[in-house]
């Protein structure tokens, strides 16, 4: 077996041979902090060190939960860190504390190498600069067993009526058929807006800028959901990600919207790939197309120092060298996808051993991020007061008042846009 050493030591050969100045050390903040994920960049970030005398990157995992509160406290102690891994809806908190410099220049090289993904970059383009380099894409979908399918008589749902019907027909035997969360936390906003999105809704702005969240297509999508919810686990009102796979990896959910289940499946379920099916959020009627929620996940530069950025730099043109790419990638394998061309081509990638089990579902996967959506980041457009619509929690904190507290979808959504609104003012 190659060890940790001769792996890294291939890994250094295989980087951006840019040179930065020595002496410098940078801390990389993080919220992928289940085990197997640290421990591949680790080996990532071990070969990076070994290949750039002088320079040191150091990782630092943190808690979702907590890391919208934290990074810019931080930040405005002067203690934050040098890079940082974001979503799009991050980069405007960020900025208002630290001000930070556009990447720009810096993206286009790396996009005329690898060619990234053009909406993957519009997400972190607006105020005249580019502020973010896109690193790897996440995108939720509906996650089921064949063999159950098969064996109730249901072809897969492509519609919210189908997928009503099919959740009712699997909610027998101690088996609940839909497993959609409830929690007044990103999760939930995540799964609420893939309904959003194909119900018309995925516009929460107006071209002004003001907010348009209420509007009948919006209720609709709410309403759906909450009846879809009501064939859920009692507990899903406090669900994470975690305890949607796990309820699924148990058997005990039919079918989840997810990201990924991949390793969890093979490690603590059936582990068998025929039987595993994932397919695209169904639509709200047979004449729609089916979208979903797409997170492009980006590295923030942090410092303000020339030397650290030019070293971050060098770290993050190593991670999306293709070789490195694919092991980057796979550090949760089916989770993350590639957002460049040569990564997707990677073999590096494909050659994972999980990965090439599971190929057929990540290339559905892939296939399905085509059609991907981020709340405030559509039609090419960037609103950036959605940073704080989305550190509330707000599109969750609006399925909770019918959920939780009984108010009708119609109220719920009205209320919720008086608080987007407020928030945004804010």
């Amino acid at each position: 077996m190659t060890t940790l050493k001769t792996a890294c030591t291939a890994l250094a050969l295989i980087m951006p041979l840019t040179a930065a100045a020595e002496g410098v050390e940078l801390t990389l903040w993080h919220m992928e902090q289940p085990p197997h994920r640290v421990a591949r960049l680790q080996e990532l970030i071990d070969a990076f060190n070994a290949g750039h005398d002088g320079v040191t990157v150091t990782q630092a995992p943190q808690n979702w939960g907590e890391i919208y509160a934290k990074a810019p406290a931080a930040l405005a102690a002067g203690v934050g860190p040098d890079i940082m891994f974001v979503t799009p809806d991050f980069v405007p908190i960020l900025k208002q504390v630290r001000d930070i410099p556009s990447v720009q220049e810096f993206v286009a090289e790396q996009d005329a190498k690898h060619d990234f993904i053009d909406s993957a970059v519009e997400a972190y383009s607006y105020q005249d600069g580019v502020w973010a380099v896109p690193l790897y894409n996440m995108a939720m979908n509906l996650w089921y067993r064949k063999g159950d399918l098969a064996e109730a008589g249901i072809e897969v749902p492509k519609t919210w009526a189908e997928l009503q019907s099919a959740a009712e027909t699997l909610s027998k035997d101690g088996v609940y058929g839909l497993g959609l969360p409830a929690n007044k936390q990103l999760y939930t906003d995540q799964t609420v807006y893939s309904f959003m999105v194909n119900g018309g809704a995925t516009e929460i702005y107006n071209a002004d800028g003001s907010l348009r969240f209420d509007n009948p297509e919006t209720v609709e999508s709410y309403t759906t959901y909450t009846n879809l919810q009501k064939l859920s686990p009692p507990d899903s009102t406090s669900w994470t990600w975690g305890e949607a796979e796990a309820c699924f990896i148990s058997e005990s959910c039919g079918m989840i919207l997810q990201f990924s289940v991949i390793t969890g499946y093979d490690t603590q379920g059936a582990g068998d790939p025929a039987d595993l099916g994932v397919a695209p959020i169904p639509a709200a009627s047979a004449d729609d197309e089916s979208n979903t929620i797409a997170y492009a996940n980006a590295g923030l530069i942090l410092s303000e120092d020339e030397a650290e950025r030019a070293a971050a730099q060098d770290f993050l043109a190593f991670l999306l060298e293709p070789e490195n790419y694919g092991r980057f990638l796979n550090m949760e394998p089916g989770l993350f996808m590639p957002l460049t061309a040569t990564g997707a081509e990677a073999e590096s990638f494909w050659t994972e051993p999980l990965t090439a089990k599971y190929r057929e579902q990540i290339e559905q996967i892939i296939a399905n991020s085509q059609n991907g959506q981020l709340f405030g980041f559509t039609s090419g457009r960037t609103f950036p007061s959605i940073a704080a619509i989305s550190a509330q929690n707000l599109i969750a904190e609006t399925l909770q008042d019918i959920v939780v507290r009984g108010n009708t979808p119609a109220d719920a959504v009205a209320a919720g846009q008086a608080l987007m609104v407020e928030a945004a003012a804010d």
